[in-house]
């Protein structure tokens, strides 16, 4: 009993205690000359073989029951003692992208955090009592950029719910696809849009158009130009049902309005540029064609353009008078013709003989065959013709595009010739009225000049002033 059981606890000391016998000494010190690797899987296999004797010989013990029972005690009491130290995971982040689910597992991957997954896999757990140390950390990183959802909020739809709660969802899928389309700009960090969508009615009086606001939060050293400002407007606008271009409005993280309302005279940022564009172009033009003739700044212009920003659409129908009918077009004609006939007037006296009913005819013996016994005599013989021809008829479709220049003001002032004598003085002359009428007509040319419209030009000649130094030092 005692030897079996030394012999499992303890097989090496089995094989000790039969290697000290002196014939088996003799046989190992004779293999430990040439010790190779077929001796030791020997050894290994005797071993394995003595370890399964053991147990076979302790399936007789009768106190092999309760060994058993002791080590599975043990094994159960280990196994709860670290089921009691695994942590508790929360909640860490869910509903997110797959670019901030990818960005989260990778910082936690760095910072050695265990984490797993919900059963649905819509969110990510972190053991308790990190979860908001790892909130914090991950907001150091700007992680996650996008908490929102989009239409995959209506994926599971709880069965009776409300046309007010569906009707929230919707609108908060909506607002989720337009912040991740918004965020897939280049510049765009992270954006936040909010609809305004009233609640439809009946009654075309009490309609509302929706409304949109758009935040974004750019990238350091990053703006949107006014082309991404004017495509997010219009991306929005053309998202939501019934909403206008001018419903929408952008800001950036700073609080900087983006799109830009209409200014005090009534044109908006777009227009005002377009006419100050207009004006710079001409005074280019002008400035160009007077340097050569004056120099570099000895002629400066400015010009003034009014704008016509409105669009109008205008149809008309001309009729012309009356041509050649052998030249016109019929489009119609149409003509009839009828005869009428009577016969001979009745005789007699009226009376009872008259109101008898009429007697068999009997035809004359003398008359012709074929000839009737009434006398018919023409009355009336009308023809009619109707003849319609085409009308002298011109249809006219007249559209005004917007930004048409309805008048342009330019004023040119020239500074005095710098003419040098014989004797090397230089002096300022003023230029001659031959010159300055050449220069009048050249503005003209170059400005576009237009006298139907009532474009003005007016070219001064005058002595510039030297009095103040441009490059003189400021105080």
């Amino acid at each position: 009993m005692d030897s079996s059981a030394n012999s499992l606890i303890n097989p090496d000391a089995r094989m000790g205690l039969a290697g000290a016998q002196p014939g088996a000494g003799a046989a190992g010190a004779g293999q430990a000359g040439g010790a190779d690797l077929g001796g030791l899987s020997g050894s290994l296999g005797g071993n394995f073989g003595q370890r399964l004797s053991g147990l076979a010989q302790m399936r007789g013990n009768p106190r092999a029951p309760l060994i058993f029972a002791v080590a599975l005690l043990v094994a159960v009491v280990v196994g709860l003692f670290l089921w009691s130290r695994a942590p508790d995971y929360k909640v860490l982040y869910s509903n997110l992208s797959d670019r901030d689910g990818g960005a989260i597992i990778t910082a936690l991957q760095a910072a050695n955090i265990p984490y797993k997954f919900s059963d649905a896999g819509g969110a990510i757990l972190v053991p308790a009592e990190q979860v908001h140390e790892m909130r914090l950390r991950l907001a150091s990183q700007g992680l996650p950029k996008s908490g929102s959802v989009g239409f995959e909020l209506m994926d599971n739809q709880k069965f009776g719910i409300s046309q007010f709660a569906e009707q929230i969802n919707y609108q908060r899928a909506l607002e989720g696809e337009l912040e991740r389309t918004v965020e897939s700009i280049s510049s765009v960090k992270s954006a936040r849009v909010h609809l305004a969508i009233p609640k439809p009615s009946v009654f075309v009086r009490d309609k509302e158009a929706p409304s949109a606001s758009v935040l974004v939060n750019l990238y350091p050293g990053r703006a949107l130009d006014e082309g991404q400002v004017l495509a997010i407007t219009h991306m929005v606008s053309s998202a939501v049902p019934d909403m206008p271009v001018k419903g929408v409005t952008i800001l950036d993280q700073d609080g900087n309005l983006l799109t830009q309302p209409s200014t005090g005279n009534g044109l908006d940022a777009s227009q005002l540029k377009y006419r100050q564009q207009i004006e710079r172009s001409t005074q280019q033009r002008i400035d160009a064609i007077l340097a050569p003739l004056f120099g570099s700044g000895n002629a400066h212009s400015q010009v003034s353009a009014d704008i016509d920003f409105s669009h109008s659409e205008q149809t008309s129908e001309n009729y012309g008078p009356n041509g050649n009918p052998q030249q016109a077009a019929i489009r119609s004609q149409q003509s009839s013709s009828a005869t009428e006939m009577s016969q001979g007037a009745a005789s007699g006296v009226p009376g009872a003989l008259s109101n008898q009913p009429p007697q068999p005819a009997s035809a004359p013996i003398n008359a012709p065959t074929g000839a009737s016994g009434v006398t018919t005599t023409p009355v009336s013989d009308r023809k009619d013709s109707t003849t319609n021809y085409e009308l002298d008829k011109t249809v006219r479709h007249l559209e005004r595009p917007m930004g048409g220049i309805k008048r342009l003001s330019v004023a040119v002032v020239v500074n005095y010739l710098r003419v040098v004598d014989a004797k090397g003085h230089a002096t300022m002359q003023p230029v001659t009225a031959d010159k300055l009428a050449q220069v009048n007509q050249l503005v003209k040319d170059a400005m576009g000049f237009d006298q139907a419209r009532g474009d003005s030009v007016n070219v001064v000649n005058s002595a510039f002033s030297t009095d103040l130094d441009p490059n003189a030092d400021l105080p």
